[in-house]
Parts: C-alpha cells; sequence; structure tokens
C-alpha cells in the first residue's frame, strides 16, 4: 500500500477572533496546496481514498490539491488527532491502494517521523511544516517535499 500524509498548507492568522477550526488558508498556503497536488500527480502518487480532518484549512488543502474525485471521509475526529488515533485511521482504512491522509501536527509530523525511520534523513520532516508532504511504500519512503522547495522562499 501507497500512503500519502500531508500537512495542511499554510493558514491565515488575520482574524484574532476566529477559532482555530475556522481558521482558512493564506495566500502562501493557497499557492502551496495547489504545488503540492501537481508534485503528487507528477510524480504518479495518486491516491484513491483520503481521510481528511474537518477543519477548514485543511478542507481548503483538499480542495485546492485537486482530487476531488478521489472518495473522502472529512472527519472532526483527525482534527489535531494524536499520532497513535492517526494510526488507528490509517489501519482501519480498509484496502485502498493509496491512502492521503490530511491532518495537523504535532499527531502527523510524529507518525511521519515514526514512519520514516531513522534511515531517512531531512532536515525538514523533523519539523513537518506546513504543506509537508511524505509518500511511503510498502513502509519505506518513497517521496518527501515541502512547499518551500516547490515555490522557493516565502
Amino acid at each position: 500500500m501507497k500512503l500519502i500524509l500531508l500537512r495542511h498548507a499554510k493558514s491565515s492568522w488575520t482574524d484574532p477572533l476566529q477559532s482555530d477550526h475556522e481558521r482558512p488558508l493564506n495566500p502562501r498556503g493557497m499557492a502551496s496546496a495547489a504545488a503540492i497536488g501537481d508534485w503528487l500527480r507528477a510524480k504518479a502518487h495518486l491516491p484513491t481514498k483520503i481521510l481528511c480532518s474537518s477543519a477548514a484549512r485543511t478542507r481548503e488543502t483538499w480542495d485546492l490539491i485537486r482530487f476531488a474525485n478521489v472518495p473522502t471521509e472529512f472527519s472532526d475526529c483527525l482534527y489535531h488527532a494524536s499520532e497513535d488515533f492517526l494510526n488507528r485511521a490509517i489501519e482501519q482504512a480498509g484496502d485502498a491502494k493509496c491512502l492521503m491522509v490530511i491532518g495537523h501536527n504535532p499527531g502527523l509530523g510524529a507518525l511521519a517521523l515514526q514512519l520514516a525511520g531513522p534511515a531517512f534523513q531531512d532536515d525538514a520532516l523533523y519539523a513537518f511544516p506546513t504543506g509537508a508532504c511524505l509518500v511511503l511504500q510498502d513502509g519505506a519512503v518513497a517521496d518527501f517535499t515541502v512547499p518551500r522547495r516547490l515555490l522557493g522562499p516565502s
């Protein structure tokens, strides 16, 4: 099975009264999400099922990566889910050929580190910044990128 772990793209902090769950993407995040979707298609990392947090920024990331035709489950339970919860959700996702999980740190970043293992060395993996995307194939790292590598520094 192929597994894609994607942290939501960069969100906006312009409205201090907005709840964390409802924060949208900022313009850089919008460009990053589109670039990650293009990168995934170019690399033939095509999800057959997506699990996505219900937060506004994850839903907007999902929309901008442009895999709308892929069966997607939006879940409140994935909002700030722990590494253990995410592991269980992946195990229960069924027999998808390529499962994508769109979520949040710290749980998603911790899971990425755990699954990548110590043999994969990339400084960006440790921070798992917004828009970070890790692709695993049969338990090994197949690909990894962050928006800065696709769009340049902000």
